[in-house]
């Protein structure tokens, strides 16, 4: 999948590589969904290339890159049959000491070496701490590339010692066209509730098809506009989410019910505002325990309903 809307970045990327120096760190920080592992990897490639020597068109010795393990043997499995898999929350500090042994050696084809983090927010506090060991003394020739989706979480010590790549999110026009490319069979009406919900990310447009939330969303909706009193539409937004929800889909709703709050800032009375300001805030606290917090699914759907469910908001009357 090819996602439009690097332009600006490469560029930057490109005027930095042509350059007297290289810096030896650079965050890619933006949305999760914008494509930064992609870019990663083909920036990682045109760094280590050298004139003269053939490239690998697969995978490439001197770019390592390091992502969340699978989550038990069992999801190893399914990873090694080329099927979805369930991963492990975090990058362990184990994966960073032995990229840092293999840096010990030389690269394979060229004087370069990269090492793509994706996602460096996923990054225990041990390994966040040994990563920074390499950023502060790198070895000859080696390059760190850290994508990052809230790179503000960061240590600031690690910042500190990267330049920062940004990526911005798409316009709606863009959005469109990547779902009408990637998800054809998604219709109208769906393609609209993505791009609302995915606020620029292609990548969260196309897993809300891909999840189905269309009515998620529009239960989420109805709550936000009229309320819950009789817990008749927290019932149904049970219904929607489903018996088992897995943390994607749970991760997905929140990031959903954010989004639904967010639309409705400009459509809000002054009055209302403060509440409105504390839901969203709430849900942007369980956004960010949920990776690491064990949820029940069941109580994680009905606090998000309640969330949404105790504004009441009416939207500004409309004129003309």
């Amino acid at each position: 999948m090819t996602f439009v809307g690097h332009e600006g970045s490469w560029d930057q990327w490109r005027a930095a590589l042509a350059g007297e120096r290289m810096h030896h760190g650079w965050i890619l920080a933006g949305k999760r969904g914008l494509g930064k592992g992609a870019f990663a990897v083909a920036a990682a490639r045109e760094l280590v290339a050298e004139a003269g020597v053939v490239q690998p068109k697969g995978l490439h010795p001197d770019v390592i890159v390091l992502t969340n393990l699978p989550k038990d043997d069992k999801a190893e499995k399914l990873r090694d049959e080329g099927k979805a898999y369930e991963v492990k929350r975090n990058i362990g500090v184990d994966q960073i000491r032995m990229v840092q042994h293999r840096l010990t050696t030389r690269p394979t084809l060229g004087s370069r070496r990269v090492v793509v983090i994706d996602s460096a927010d996923d990054l225990e506090k041990a390994a966040a701490n040994a990563i920074l060991k390499s950023l502060e003394e790198p070895p000859a020739g080696t390059f760190f590339l850290l994508v990052a989706h809230r790179h503000g979480r960061l240590l600031p010590t690690i910042r500190s010692r990267c330049r920062l790549l940004p990526f911005a999110g798409l316009p709606d026009a863009d959005m469109l066209s990547v779902l009408q490319r990637e998800a054809p069979q998604a219709d109208g009406s769906t393609c609209a509730a993505a791009i609302a919900a995915a606020s620029g990310s292609p990548g969260a447009a196309l897993e809300f098809v891909e999840l189905d939330l269309g009515n998620l969303h529009s239960v989420m909706e109805a709550i936000v506009e009229r309320g819950d009193p009789d817990l008749a539409l927290r019932s149904k937004l049970t219904d929607a989410m489903g018996t088992r929800p897995d943390r994607k889909r749970q991760l997905a709703a929140l990031e959903l019910a954010r989004a639904v709050l967010a639309g409705r800032m400009g459509r809000t009375e002054p009055a209302a505002l403060p509440a409105l300001a504390q839901s969203y805030a709430d849900l942007v606290r369980l956004a960010n325990q949920a990776p690491t917090y064990n949820y029940d699914p069941g109580l994680l759907v009905m606090e998000i309903g309640g969330l949404l469910a105790s504004l009441g908001v009416p939207t500004a009357p409309a004129h003309g």
